[in-house]
């Protein structure tokens, strides 16, 4: 702690027999790299992950979802240099797909975006001390996050279940069957609370008209281009999915509810949005550049009510990776 390398919570001494232990387990070699992260450029050894994975309390068997995360969170398209350092709330929100949702014990029904008791906590808190202790990551010096995160702490990591969606999972529907791992930049999440709704097309309506509000990053016209993450609960899903079979026409529902007319925004705020080109045809402001940015899984209890909206930052794109 004395050294910086922590987050304020207890840690576990990474001596020398833990972390050789940790790596006999893991079966890869120590210095395998897997990426170089910014701000610091630091390069992300297997032996670096293990050093924090230790200190987190992770045990060895997460080793190939670590390295997979790290990878996802290293992809050009996520922008980790500029997530570690914006002004925003940003952090890593991480999406399990496979078999290895059971066998790492990852939550993905009641309470999958905090406060399960599962490994997935240890796993998350990992990648945010490799952000910390490799990528440099450093609240007023290389992060200028104004307000900050609570999943900046131990991170966020869920699964999806798949068992309960009528469509394909999340990573398959992004090329990556199978064992995967999804890192997303979300802004905090949103609760989308519906009580009146029957239909399919009803609940669709009212998550996009949730979503869109002036104030979120993807309505700036600073943001060049951004994405929109829904967390479906399983009722919700298995009447969505009856009404709305086709995943593609569920993006499509969301997307075109969540846009506003251009008079729902401050006129100097418009005046940009106009001089930015954000102003379709239909004289509406849309969420996202298109429905595919929408991503949309299914996960949560069963006590139905709600969906989870999370907002993106903007210009860091989600990544998808396997599990090797």
């Amino acid at each position: 702690m004395d050294e910086g390398w922590g987050d304020g919570l207890p840690l576990i001494p990474p001596t020398v027999e833990r972390v050789r232990a940790f790596l006999a387990e893991g079966g890869r070699y120590p210095d395998e790299l897997i990426a170089t992260l910014p701000p610091m450029q630091t390069e992300c050894t297997v032996e670096k992950i293990v050093i924090n994975a230790v200190m987190a309390g992770a045990p060895p068997e997460t080793l190939p979802l670590l390295c997979a995360a790290v990878e996802a969170i290293a992809d050009p398209r996520f922008d980790i240099g500029g997530l570690n350092a914006t002004t925003g709330s940003v952090v890593p929100l991480l999406v399990v797909n496979g078999p290895i949702r059971d066998v790492f014990d990852i939550p993905y029904q009641h309470g999958c975006f905090g406060g399960a008791a599962t490994l997935a906590n240890a796993a998350a808190r990992t990648l945010r001390l490799l952000m910390r202790n490799i990528g440099g990551q450093q609240l007023g010096v290389s992060s200028e996050s104004v307000f900050g995160n609570p999943g900046r702490i131990a991170g966020i990591m869920m699964g999806e279940w798949e068992e309960r969606s009528p469509w394909k999972p999340l990573a398959e529907r992004r090329g990556v069957p199978g064992n995967a791992v999804t890192v997303y930049g979300a802004m905090g999440t949103m609760n989308i609370l519906d009580i009146t709704s029957h239909s399919g097309p009803e609940f669709l309506e009212s998550i996009g008209r949730s979503l869109a509000y002036p104030g979120c990053n993807n309505f700036s016209p600073a943001v060049a281009f951004g994405e929109a993450m829904v967390a479906i609960n399983p009722v919700w899903a298995e009447i969505i999915g009856r009404d709305v079979p086709d995943i593609a026409d569920v993006q499509e529902m969301i997307w075109r509810h969540a846009s506003l007319p251009l008079d729902a925004f401050q006129k100097r705020l418009a005046d940009s949005i106009v001089a930015a080109g954000r102003v379709q045809a239909d004289g509406r402001v849309y969420l996202t550049p298109t429905p595919d940015d929408v991503l949309v899984y299914v996960c949560g209890g069963t006590g139905s009510l709600h969906a989870h909206g999370v907002h993106s930052w903007g210009t860091c794109l989600s990544a998808t990776k396997a599990v090797r």
